[in-house]
């Protein structure tokens, strides 16, 4: 048996959530990634865990026992990785880790909190900074590692990177849009909507590349480097925008409902991940916040 501790993890979420597609935006991954992760682990154990009813999902019998045992290891896999059972879970020292607002404000924080418990004696210092920046910073050795969207790395002579995790860009419309029903979606199609465009991380540069090979430019009605205002115009129905997977949310602050539907036109994922100077070989404190970060992100999977 394949069983994965991300198909575990997947299942938590639906089971906590009783819709799949809250499970995937609590994980920041899309529906289709769940729901393949969930087929996939009723496929292993040759039961239905699920009951697939309009308002979403309830557990089955059998999924409600598979639930305690799924509670169990992921109780185990935290006891784990908190416990000091060798020499590397008792490592002191320093590393110096540069974030982009992106990463700082929708990936890092639950992942730095179980570093920090894993590792006490490390002491993480963290700075947030745009690109550029990070870029130059640990080229003069000012930082130890970066965690940013490395899908927007420039200087990748002088720089080593590893993803972390590739996030779908999607389009993002508000309830009831007749884009929802419509067979596929173009960026031909977006381009005759209000569109909002988000700067913040060089969104918008990442959206002009994507854009140029078709030939049409977004509509833009603002132009923004807030997310949560993108977030709320769409809700209003506003505008549409075409952003990652890792930022949505179903809901505006106002409490309004944002839908999410594929764009049939070729879009790049954000990438997120480590990057750190090619000719430096990482110190102890950093590598192990590294091997950290990837197994917390892809372990089992």
């Amino acid at each position: 048996m394949s069983m994965s501790l991300k198909q575990i993890r997947y299942f938590l979420a639906a089971a906590e959530k009783g819709q799949v597609s809250l499970a995937a935006s609590s994980l920041n991954v899309s529906q289709s990634t769940v729901t393949t992760a969930l087929q996939q682990l009723e496929l292993e154990l040759g039961v239905s865990l699920f009951r697939r009813l309009p308002s979403g999902v309830e557990l089955t019998a059998q999924g409600s026992r598979f639930l305690a045992q799924a509670r169990n290891v992921m109780a185990a896999v935290s006891a784990a990785q908190r416990a000091p059972l060798t020499e590397d879970r008792a490592l002191r020292g320093v590393v110096r880790v540069c974030v982009t607002y992106t990463v700082a404000g929708y990936f890092l924080p639950p992942h730095y909190a179980h570093f920090a418990r894993a590792y006490p004696d490390i002491r993480v210092e963290l700075t947030e900074l745009p690109r550029p920046q990070i870029e130059q910073g640990l080229k003069e050795g000012a930082f130890d590692l970066a965690v940013m969207l490395v899908s927007n790395l420039r200087d990748r002579e002088n720089l080593a990177a590893e993803i972390l995790f590739r996030s779908r860009r999607r389009l993002w419309l508000p309830v009831e849009h007749p884009l929802l029903s419509a067979e596929s979606v173009t960026l031909e199609d977006v381009a005759r909507l209000p569109y909002v465009v988000l700067t913040v991380d060089e969104a918008n540069e990442t959206a002009a590349r994507f854009w140029a090979p078709t030939g049409f430019s977004p509509n833009a009605i603002f132009v923004t480097s807030s997310v949560e205002a993108v977030r709320s115009m769409v809700a209003d129905g506003l505008g549409v925008t075409v952003l990652s997977d890792m930022v949505y949310r179903r809901w505006s602050l106002e409490g309004q409902r944002i839908e999410q539907r594929n764009v049939t036109t070729p879009v790049p994922t954000m990438d997120v991940g480590l990057a750190w100077r090619a000719d430096t070989k990482l110190g102890a404190a950093a590598r192990a916040f590294a091997d950290f970060l990837s197994l917390s992100v892809n372990g089992g999977a």
